[in-house]
């Protein structure tokens, strides 16, 4: 059946990307917002827009509102973005019960990959390698402390429904283990409704690797290649690379083939990405993001293919457009988050009013953004302000072309992580095209300050930055 109207359940830059597809595909779009986003940009280029409330954040995760609010404004799909109820089983539910289309895999699938240790089984079953770890979620301290003993320190206590970089503590010997365990099943209750914990062996300084993958409802699965997301600061991923300048031809074949086998496994629909670590010739599974992901940018850049569209396509039961065969990578393109954050100072968040923005453009360049001059950022959400996307045939050009871009950029009013990234792209270890995720850690001096702030003082600078902007 052909999709006429979307509701998209999301804000930000990821909403005026969808909007963007839907123009192109003929199809009407319906932006949401909470007060705070009553002037965003998603709301300004959509072709309608609906208040979902004054709570921040509660319109956003209510999905029985969302879905009501598509009922109600004739919408015969829905599009969850990342983020916010994007890999909420839930929605998906509630959706198939009132007739909507959601734009994504299954409700069953989502709750089996979102579930790690299902997820893991899942893997197991179909032949791909899964870190060592625990069967199943662990009974308490007592089984973690077995388990780590079995597969050997370090280890990795993991929220079972955890993202996003949450919900996760290293341990390197029984005593961390003993004072991280509580933690994080106290952070894997409050971030995601559920005390499940798990552990694996840590892969020490990996390299982090994922490939996007399409399916359709047709038996129709491909990769668009992957993505090299290794340069990350404390599970946040600053900056990726399509393809992984760090891979071979053989090895590109290998995990592009385990990402197919992993997503025909579940029977996945839509689109999809899954997560591997790499350390030396080996490759483990991490995680299979049920979603569009934040990256998406570059796979696009380097193979053409719009997923979003794709996405779209496949929601509304068309087969792929593309053939395995069909698909090719041609050249190097890198993503920056322009987050407004300061780096020189334990990277804070900068929010507050946008005075002037230029965004900068030429050959090769892309930029994904809802901000304008004028614009505040709301401190209740992300403090993504844009994504730089540079693109080039070479691995060299490419890296030139970012710096040229980032200095093109005019963005004051708020701090940026953009100077960060200049110092990056002249480093000669992130030049050699050879890193792994400790990158950021290993080299202090690129940030050009001293990591002494407190715990306190960073609280203290969040709850004034929300004050200035609320006006409290």
């Amino acid at each position: 059946m052909p999709i006429r109207k979307i509701l998209i359940a999301n804000r930000g830059e990821i909403a005026v990307r969808i909007v963007r597809a839907c123009a192109e595909l003929g199809i009407r779009s319906v932006a949401v917002f909470t007060e705070p986003d009553r002037y965003a940009l998603h709301v300004k280029r959509a072709d309608e827009a609906y208040s979902l409330g004054d709570d921040p954040l509660a319109g956003y995760l209510n999905p029985h509102h969302i879905v009501n609010m598509a009922v109600q404004t004739g919408c015969d799909a829905l599009h969850p973005g990342y983020g916010f109820l994007s890999e909420n089983a839930e929605l998906a539910e509630i959706c198939a019960q009132r007739g909507v289309t959601f734009i994504g895999p299954s409700a069953e699938v989502i709750r089996r990959m979102g579930d790690k240790t299902r997820a893991r089984q899942a893997m197991i079953d179909a032949g791909v390698p899964v870190t060592p770890g625990s069967e199943n979620n662990l009974s308490g301290l007592d089984e973690a402390r077995r388990e780590a003993d079995r597969v050997g320190y370090p280890v990795m206590l993991k929220a079972t429904s955890g993202g996003g970089g949450r919900g996760i503590r290293r341990c390197d010997n029984e005593d961390e283990l003993a004072r991280n365990y509580e933690r994080v099943v106290s952070e894997a209750t409050k971030a995601f409704g559920s005390a499940d914990v798990f552990l694996e062996k840590c892969i020490v300084d990996p390299r982090h690797i994922e490939v996007q993958i399409l399916a359709d409802d047709h038996g129709n699965t491909i990769h668009l290649f992957e993505r090299d997301c290794s340069i990350q600061r404390r599970n946040q991923k600053l900056i990726e690379i399509a393809p992984s300048p760090q891979l071979t031809p053989e090895q590109r074949t290998y995990v592009g083939d385990l990402a197919v086998r992993a997503a025909e496994a579940v029977g996945y629909t839509n689109a999809g990405t899954v997560e591997f670590l790499f350390t030396g010739n080996q490759v483990f599974f991490m995680e299979m993001n049920t979603r569009v992901q934040v990256e998406h940018t570059i796979t696009e850049q380097i193979t053409g293919v719009d997923i979003v569209r794709e996405q779209i396509r496949i929601a509304a039961g068309e087969p792929l457009a593309y053939r395995q065969s069909d698909v090719r990578h041609q050249g190097f393109a890198l993503q920056f988050r322009i987050n407004a954050e300061d780096p020189k100072n334990n990277f804070l968040p900068s929010f507050g009013r946008i005075s002037r923005y230029y965004a900068p453009g030429g050959p090769g360049v892309r930029v994904d953004t809802a901000i304008y001059t004028g614009y505040t950022i709301p401190p209740h959400f992300d403090s993504l302000c844009l994504k730089l996307i540079a693109w080039s045939l070479t691995w060299e050009d490419a890296l030139e072309r970012a710096k040229r871009a980032i200095n093109d950029m005019r963005l004051q009013g708020v701090k940026t992580t953009a100077p960060y990234y200049l110092k990056i792209l002249d480093d000669p270890g992130f030049r050699s095209g050879q890193f792994d995720t400790s990158y950021v850690d290993t080299h202090p001096e690129l940030l050009d300050y001293s990591e002494k702030t407190k715990p306190e003082e960073i609280a203290l600078a969040i709850a004034t930055a929300i004050a200035a902007h609320t006006g409290l």
